[in-house]
């Protein structure tokens, strides 16, 4: 029995095709009232990363903040220990410049020439502990004679009453003063002009 096509009946497709035509019709959008449908927002895995980005730049300015909050506790200890050094600097110094005080009186009482070699001695002993104390910060003041007397700066171990000079003026030291740095560390003790049979307390002569 003979197979004839029969032109009034249009043949059948093959399966593969029927099932590529229903892919494709598959993978169109699909309408709804005539617009397209949008496609679904973001999932659990974008939330997942926002979250996990907030907490990395949370962590980021802790970090930021722990970083300063160490430095200025860094800062805050070296000043600590550089005034405790200062300090200690300050009370041994306190304690040499009597010994250098007795070695300036030393040197000025014995001007004969037969301890000539005892004086070396001395003015090298001397000059080293001089140079110490400037190693450290101890510098010794300008002697103040002939400028005008500042209590911030000397002590008047002596008013001498005189017409020569202003009054408040420092005739002569009588023991040098001393600064640390940019501190007073022992002022210096002056004698003073006051005005003959007017010798008013000192803190009225100098305003």
């Amino acid at each position: 029995m003979s197979h004839h096509k029969d032109p009034h009946h249009p043949a059948e497709e093959p399966e593969i095709d029927q099932q590529e035509r229903a892919e494709g019709e598959a993978a169109e959008p699909v309408a709804t009232g005539g617009v397209l449908t949008e496609e679904p927002g973001p999932g659990p895995e974008a939330e997942r990363l926002a979250q996990l980005q907030a907490e990395r730049d949370e962590l980021r300015q802790t970090l930021i903040r722990r970083q300063a909050d160490f430095e200025n506790f860094r800062k805050r200890i070296d000043r600590e220990r550089r005034e405790d050094r200062e300090r200690a600097v300050m009370r041994l110094a306190e304690s040499l410049l009597p010994v250098l005080d007795n070695f300036e009186r030393a040197l000025a009482a014995h001007q004969d020439p037969a301890y000539e070699d005892y004086r070396r001695g001395f003015e090298m002993i001397y000059r080293q502990l001089s140079d110490l104390l400037v190693e450290h910060g101890i510098v010794r003041m300008e002697n103040p004679a002939g400028q005008k007397f500042d209590p911030h700066l000397h002590h008047a171990f002596e008013r001498v009453e005189t017409s020569e000079l202003p009054e408040g003026t420092v005739i002569g030291e009588v023991q040098a003063g001393y600064r640390f740095r940019d501190r007073v560390l022992r002022p210096a003790q002056v004698r003073v002009a006051v005005p003959p049979a007017h010798a008013a307390p000192l803190e009225e002569t100098v305003n």
